[in-house]
């Protein structure tokens, strides 16, 4: 008896939209739209799944619509279970890699909503045991999009996915907050030179620099964790096309917020002004405008970082950097600070984010943006590339920072700057002129003083101990 061959699966499905057929791989969950898109947008090579917390914060909305329009009538219990069943898949991470379209694309991000009720549509139909595309039993723009436009469901989910990714930036930058405090209190006992303009200024211990480190970035964590909520939280669901809500029930914006405020855990609002909700992008310029700030203190404290390392013999040398990596294919011995150098990179690169987003918030016309695809990928760009940054920066670098104690004592010792401590004392003519005698003559300033018996030791002394010179005081001229 002859063997019959097993039934090959065909590879591909057909599909149809308004513009014709295509044939869709057959195990993709995505669907002809999503696959249109694809073919269309060649462009950053970053794909919706770059970003899960953006893919989750979709399937939230979705879910959330699907659970209104069961409740007010319109979806039957059937399609309503098998929606749920599909957002939930995603929501737990499966299923990322089928949001396939490039992060910029035309079109407002209709295909970034498309595919995600491509992909949720197919899961549920899998879930009710029919064929991925047969969408006669639950289709992808009648019932996972009821009631919604991609002009209200993308950019909640943007807001969304904002926030479900917020904490991890915040919980990043008070660890490199932290890191820094640490390394305050570990170098407190340690003199240095301070320096404006690149000059010798007036003594102040390493610990103080550090803890400035900690302050300026603390300063931004409080501005983000207070602020960057209450921009999100408003929310244009219900909006539909242009915010007048057409094609939606009356009673659906306020249960669709409610549903997603608690399927998110976040506080959710519907907007005030749906029409302007629809079309103002102010929240993302502040929220922005809140990373490059972010960023531009971490590229000072970088430079900073390789200034206090420079060296290692002719440079400041008051720092140690941990070494992480040989530095040159030339010159032996050489170790870079390799770990600040790519964080001020990073830094450049959300400095730029920025400005494409602000041009992007600009170009919106009458009551839509279609630049806000551009002005998603930017932001949950900045956001990933701080976090990764400022994580390699305490891990890799500011944790293992140690310090050249006697290095630093020597340069305030030998420092011209170390006259401005003496200037109460001996008047500012005197401070001048052992200034420019020192300089001139290359002797330190102490030695001179001492020779012209402007002070005696145990003034002298008592005004170089450290924590005189390093805090507030003033002792009038005798």
């Amino acid at each position: 008896m002859s063997e019959v061959a097993p039934a090959v699966s065909p590879a591909t499905r057909e599909e149809r939209d308004l513009l014709g057929s295509l044939e869709v791989p057959a195990e993709a969950y995505y669907g002809i739209q999503t696959l249109r898109a694809v073919n269309n947008f060649h462009l950053s090579g970053v794909p919706l799944s770059h970003y899960p917390k953006l893919v989750i914060a979709l399937a939230m909305v979705k879910q959330a619509a699907a659970g209104a329009n069961q409740r007010l009538g319109h979806l039957d219990k059937s399609r309503f279970e098998a929606i749920d069943h599909a957002c939930r898949r995603v929501i737990d991470g499966e299923q990322h890699d089928q949001f396939v379209v490039d992060m910029i694309q035309g079109g407002a991000g209709t295909s970034t909503n498309m595919n995600a009720n491509e992909v949720i549509a197919n899961l549920g139909l899998e879930y009710l045991g029919h064929a991925k595309g047969d969408y006669r039993h639950l289709h992808p723009n009648n019932d996972v999009n009821m009631a919604q436009s991609t002009n209200d469901a993308y950019p909640t989910a943007i807001r969304l996915g904002l926030l479900l990714g917020h904490d991890s930036l915040l919980a990043s930058l008070e660890k490199l907050c932290l890191a820094f405090s640490a390394k305050g209190k570990e170098f407190a006992e340690v003199l240095k030179m301070g320096r404006t303009q690149l000059q010798d200024a007036v003594p102040m211990t390493l610990g103080q620099e550090f803890h400035a480190f900690a302050n300026t970035l603390g300063e931004d964590l409080g501005h983000l964790t207070k602020q960057v909520p209450a921009l999100l939280c408003e929310v244009n669901l219900g909006g539909t096309a242009i915010g007048t809500g057409i094609n939606a029930d009356p009673r659906y914006q306020r249960l669709a917020v409610e549903r997603l405020a608690s399927i998110s855990g976040h506080p959710l609002v519907p907007a005030q002004d749906l029409i302007e909700a629809t079309s103002d992008m102010g929240a993302f310029v502040l929220f922005s405008g809140m990373l490059k700030r972010l960023a531009v203190k971490l590229s000072k404290i970088c430079n900073d970082l390789r200034l206090l390392s420079s060296g290692p013999r002719t440079g400041f040398n008051e720092i140690n950097l941990p070494p992480r990596q040989p530095g040159s294919s030339i010159m032996p011995g050489k170790v870079n600070p390799v770990i600040p150098e790519a964080v001020n990179q990073v830094a450049f690169e959300v400095i730029g984010n920025d400005l494409a987003l602000t041009m992007a918030a600009e170009g919106g016309q009458l009551q839509l943006n279609v630049m806000e695809p551009l002005i998603a990928y930017k932001i949950f760009d900045s956001i990933r590339l701080l976090t990764r940054a400022m994580d390699m920066l305490r891990e890799h670098c500011v944790v293992g920072i140690t310090a050249n104690e006697q290095r630093c004592r020597e340069l305030v010792e030998n420092s011209i700057g170390l006259v401005t401590a003496l200037n109460p004392y001996i008047g500012y003519e005197n401070a001048t002129r052992i200034a420019r005698e020192a300089l001139a003559s290359g002797r330190g300033v102490l030695e001179l003083v001492r020779e012209e018996q402007l002070l005696d030791d145990a003034t002298l002394d008592d005004i170089l101990r450290p924590e005189h010179m390093i805090a507030p005081r003033l002792v009038p001229l005798s």
